[in-house]
């Protein structure tokens, strides 16, 4: 009930209005319908990728690998094997490999055709369910629809449906190969629809309480699990054992909210991570004028709360959701501060991984942050340097003299004349008058501003686990994070070390980018694919009929 409570918006039923006869038992439910769930369930749907013959892998000792066994679907052979030796952006070796096979050679800048083909074999399905808190398409359908994608657009899409040919091949400037979220949600949408899979989704639902139950030999049914992390002899059993009981709600259009139960054998994690923000922990976060989603920056200047009159709009962070408010604000005519822990010249920036020719705007951000500093401005001013309380009002137009810059260079960057980076620099607390303390080297700088947005990063909430899924992780003393402290899993099949019948994919186990995310879907989906056939459990209905 604690786990409960700590799931914010979700307005839960007292687990005495479910209904009282056993639930159905499903070989495989999985949590969360964004790119990960739904490459699962195609791959769980009889579609078998094979090594197409009439292409060459560009990696000579991975292509005679595959000419081994091309006559076997790659579900059906040694991932590990395989994997050996490859190289990627991914700590995840069947990431790599899966990435590699869907786009050879993709991080040299070549866009080579896959190396797989795909084809069905409904006789080689899993019945499954795919639980998701919108339509498919997960947190995609929630991010600001002007934004560009990071990934180029056919780095997003999933195996057996071409980007383009869903997007009639758009292209827009030097940026065209991007997407924006608004493409990208309908794309996997529209997936869903044509690979015939809609059948194992269930929309707008909301999971409260995943359990591991021990199967008793007595009629009476199940017992809870009262003890730690089950042991490995766990994964030794499909049918007889233990099970999970997966419980939530489904919210209907009339807002009245349908609860809902069901056994499952194995239970996929992939919920992502955008579910809870990472917080300062300082005085004053909860503050009406404090957010942390860019989203709530969009809405303000919308609803013509914010605009050129306005204080500035204190933005805290140096990663991308930062750099894309940052580009809202100025877009806009708001006065931006802009604050981040990080030296401008810290090789772990993530603009200094980003080709400039892809990725203009971040770039100009990433400029702004080293020619438009708080430190730099300040020391061309008169030597009676104002206090920053006098300053907050017009900080960014009395404060940032125009760099000295050829003139292409100036033009570009004179668009936001009003912004001030404060490299370097860590918020001590936000006060009720919408003042902001901040703490430089060795000094204190107070301004006060018209909105707060903290934008460091997010952590999932897999408050539906006991102890908050905390034991799951590389380090179990601490919480799940996607960078810190992901998921500790087998690297080959994605189950979850500490938990038998458990996995996990995405950025749960630090694969936050769609085409590495995939692979994930791979793991599984080989690793369920070989039990259940040992079990002789493979159904010849495509998975459609437990619905």
């Amino acid at each position: 009930m604690q786990a409960r409570a700590q799931a914010a918006a979700m307005p839960l039923l007292e687990e005495t209005t479910l209904p009282q006869e056993r639930p159905p038992t499903i070989p495989v439910v999985i949590i969360g319908n964004g790119p990960s769930g739904i490459c699962l369930s195609y791959l769980l749907s009889g579609y078998k990728p094979y090594l197409d013959r009439k292409t060459v892998h560009p990696n000579p000792i991975l292509y005679r690998k595959l000419q081994e066994a091309k006559h076997i679907p790659i579900t059906e052979q040694d991932l590990e094997y395989l994997s050996e030796g490859l190289e990627g952006r991914s700590r995840n070796p069947v990431a790599v490999l899966f990435d590699t096979l869907l786009h050879p050679n993709a991080d040299f800048g070549y866009e080579l055709p896959s190396v797989l083909q795909w084809r069905r074999d409904k006789t080689q399905s899993i019945p499954h369910l795919v639980l998701g808190r919108s339509t498919p398409g997960g947190a995609w359908h929630a991010m600001e629809g002007s934004m560009l994608t990071i990934s180029l657009g056919i780095w997003m899409e999933l195996p057996g449906v071409n980007y383009r040919d869903l997007t009639n091949g758009k292209r827009r400037d030097v940026t065209s190969d991007r997407a924006t979220p608004e493409e990208i949600s309908s794309y996997y949408c529209n997936y869903v629809k044509l690979k015939g899979l809609q059948k194992n989704f269930i929309d707008n639902t909301y999971v409260t309480s995943v359990q591991k139950l021990c199967r008793e030999h007595s009629e009476e049914g199940l017992e809870k699990e009262h003890s730690g992390p089950a042991d490995s002899g766990g994964s030794q059993s499909m049918s007889g054992g233990a099970l999970w009981e997966v419980r939530g709600y489904q919210q209907l259009q009339s807002h009245t909210h349908v609860p809902f139960s069901v056994f499952a054998e194995n239970v996929v994690l992939a919920t992502g991570a955008s579910d809870s923000p990472v917080r300062l922990g300082v005085e004053g976060e909860d503050l009406p004028f404090v957010f942390h989603s860019i989203s709530d920056l969009g809405q303000a200047v919308s609803r013509k709360k914010l605009d050129m009159t306005s204080d500035p709009v204190l933005i805290v962070g140096a990663g991308l959701s930062a750099a894309d408010a940052v580009l809202c604000a100025c877009n806009n005519n708001v006065k931006v501060l802009h604050v981040f822990r990080k030296s401008t010249s810290d090789p772990d920036l993530i603009f200094k991984q980003l080709p400039k020719t892809l990725y203009p705007e971040y770039h100009k951000v990433y400029h702004m942050m080293c020619s438009q500093s708080h430190s730099s401005a300040a020391s061309s001013t008169a030597p009676s340097r104002p206090q920053p309380e006098s300053i907050a009002s017009s900080v960014c137009a009395k404060m940032c003299p125009k760099p000295k810059l050829p003139s292409d260079k100036l033009s570009e960057l004179s668009l936001f004349p009003d912004y001030t980076s404060f490299p370097e620099h860590c918020v001590v607390s936000f006060q009720p008058d919408m003042k902001c303390l901040l703490q430089g080297n060795n000094s204190l700088k107070a301004f006060k501003v018209s909105m707060v947005l903290v934008l460091i990063g997010t952590n999932p909430n897999l408050f539906f686990l006991k102890g908050q899924g905390q034991y799951l992780g590389l380090n179990p003393t601490k919480p799940v994070s996607c960078k810190q402290n992901p998921i500790d899993i087998n690297p080959y099949t994605f189950e979850c070390s500490n938990e038998p019948l458990l996995f996990a994919m995405g950025p749960l186990v630090g694969d936050n980018f769609v085409r590495f995310l995939k692979g994930g879907a791979l793991g599984i989906a080989a690793c369920l694919l070989k039990r259940y056939k040992k079990k002789e459990k493979l159904i010849s209905n495509g998975g459609n009929d437990i619905i």
